[in-house]
């Protein structure tokens, strides 16, 4: 892959079109779906348990759920190779989609009736079960977007995936906080099990994929084995696949640590339900979406390698924003301005690295690939989260906590350089950009 990308047409009708054709819009439905989950055992419950006077331990602890998002690897090779029953006559993605978002709905509803003050291991349980179906779901979305995109509709249909993303997240989040506010948590979980519609009826629009590529038939014990480690050998092959999979793993620490840790800080500065609304979801929103956009258009300008760099970049120093924002204590003009800035640099960087994940695919092992690679993408900041970050804080204190996370970005960001330097970058590119 060279580092360029093809020049946006110089009239408003040719920028906006690629954004209007079927696949990208697709792209924006399925982020949509795939947001949601996110949230409801994200920024959402850490709110619900704040509220209700869970302790800072026991809340940042609760992040390990998102633990199963990482784990999904080790079940992605099903959603490949394993035809359903009934279903499958639709198609092996389509008949998927349909049933991880039943499982979603199923888990969120079963969140929704679970009271963590009267029964907190019960709320564990529940919140992993939503984990592991989201994940599922997950694997399908993920796998139906890029093969749902033609080669050069990458880096728009990751930018709308990123919109849709961002609408599901943050619009249940909303509606969550909103009608939990005035009706109770029950009823703002089981509004929002209804974002799990947007995919599923994406892929009964859509179809299955043209670039879908069934993998070889199983014969016997042996090669139903293969199935399962092939799409790891096939990407462990590839030059410096070590490498790329090392900045995989650390390339997003420190974001992931601040931003799991963003709403008990809102809490301790007391922020009401509303504020949390109106500047952390709703101006984040457009924020978010404004990073997008400048991410897409750096992506069509700067190339892969350096549009990845500067997000890098911008995504470290994002969370200086929220150490300033704890020194300065409860400020409504300075939570909009770490909002703003933060989200804008997670657009930015979502549109850009996306890309760059979804173009390390081999399209016949799509799922399992891309669930190596997004699961990687944040393990280790998920599992330093729910281990460390509420004794971290409670010992450095936010503003320290917030540099530290920083400092955290500095590895991914010197090796991604010494990468684009080297060649690997480029090298370690699967069959995703192929013009099959």
């Amino acid at each position: 892959m060279t580092d360029t990308a093809e020049q946006p047409s110089g009239s408003l009708t040719g920028a906006i079109a690629p954004y209007l054709e079927r696949q990208p819009l697709g792209a924006l439905l399925l982020g949509i779906s795939s947001g949601f989950p996110f949230a409801m055992i994200g920024a959402t419950l850490t709110t619900r348990l704040a509220q209700d006077g869970i302790d800072k331990k026991t809340v940042t602890a609760f992040t390990l759920a998102f633990l199963v998002y990482n784990l999904k690897v080790f079940w992605a090779w099903i959603v490949d190779g394993v035809r359903l029953p009934l279903l499958g006559r639709l198609g092996q993605r389509v008949s998927w989609m349909l049933l991880a978002g039943a499982l979603v709905i199923a888990a969120v509803i079963n969140l929704a009736l679970v009271n963590p003050v009267d029964n907190l291991a019960g709320t564990v349980i529940a919140a992993v079960l939503v984990g592991v179906a989201g994940a599922t779901f997950d694997i399908v979305i993920d796998a139906y977007r890029i093969e749902s995109l033609q080669p050069y509709q990458l880096g728009v249909g990751s930018g709308m995936s990123q919109y849709g993303w961002r609408i599901g997240s943050a619009g249940a989040g909303a509606l969550a906080l909103v009608i939990a506010a005035r009706h109770g948590w029950s009823a703002g979980y089981l509004a929002c099990a209804a974002f799990a519609l947007p995919a599923m009826i994406t892929a009964l629009w859509l179809g299955e994929p043209e670039r879908h590529r069934e993998p070889a038939a199983r014969r016997g014990l042996g090669q139903a084995v293969r199935a399962i480690y092939g799409p790891f050998v096939e990407f462990f092959q590839r030059p410096g696949a070590v490498l790329v999979l090392l900045f995989i793993l650390v390339h997003k620490i420190g974001d992931t640590l601040a931003n799991l840790t963003f709403r008990l800080l809102f809490d301790d500065l007391g922020f009401s339900n509303d504020e949390i609304a109106i500047y952390d979801i709703g101006l984040g929103f457009w924020a978010y979406l404004i990073g997008i956009f400048l991410g897409g258009a750096a992506y069509a300008r700067l190339g892969l390698k350096r549009s990845v760099l500067a997000a890098l970049v911008l995504m470290g120093l994002s969370n200086l924003s929220f150490a300033l924002l704890a020194a300065a204590g409860h400020s409504n003009l300075g939570m909009a301005g770490a909002i703003g800035f933060e989200n804008a640099a997670s657009g930015f960087g979502g549109v850009v690295v996306v890309a760059y994940f979804s173009a390390l695919c081999n399209l016949r092992f799509t799922a399992s690939q891309y669930a190596l690679i997004s699961a990687g993408a944040s393990v280790v900041g998920r599992f330093l989260t729910g281990t460390t970050a509420g004794r971290l804080i409670e010992a450095l204190g936010y503003v320290n906590f917030y540099l530290l996370t920083t400092l955290a970005a500095l590895p991914g960001i010197a090796l991604f350089w010494w990468m684009s330097r080297s060649g690997l970058v480029d090298s370690s590119i699967g069959s995703a950009t192929d013009g099959e």
